[in-house]
């Protein structure tokens, strides 16, 4: 089995959870209020969010799954050979939107924890030919 078969694997597993659950309907937008007079002064520039705040965004909500996905981008961006970094981060960006999708229902978010741990446990063997063991 090669070095990638195992994240496939479970990447697709999550990804069939992921559809399987129930989509929550889109809310209904709120009638937008009647147009104010335009204000004397112009409004202050915006000023950039924090990292910290970046990376909450970025969360799954699921420890083992944050852990994960910080070690995994550790590996790829660090020792990872530049030819082979794009494939793996659009893995994990893929694995990353599906782990979002399961943990927006509780049954998802339950289950993700375990999803977690043996892409995890996956990826200290097919990492470790680039030189990573911190998973």
């Amino acid at each position: 089995m090669n070095r990638f078969a195992r994240p496939l694997i479970v990447t697709c597993a999550v990804l069939a959870l992921a559809a399987c659950q129930k989509q929550p309907e889109p809310a209904k937008p709120a009638a937008a209020p009647a147009p104010a007079a335009a204000p004397a002064t112009p409004p202050p520039a915006a000023t950039p969010a924090p990292a910290e705040t970046a990376v909450a965004v970025d969360s799954i909500g699921v420890p083992e799954c944050d852990n994960y996905i910080t070690k995994y981008l550790a590996c790829v961006s660090g020792k990872v050979p530049e030819a082979s970094r794009a494939q793996l981060q659009a893995s994990l960006d893929q694995m990353r939107q599906a782990w979002k999708q399961a943990a927006a229902t509780p049954d998802g978010k339950a289950s993700l924890a375990q999803a977690c741990v043996a892409a995890s446990d996956a990826a200290k063997s097919s990492m470790s030919a680039f030189g990573c063991t911190d998973f």
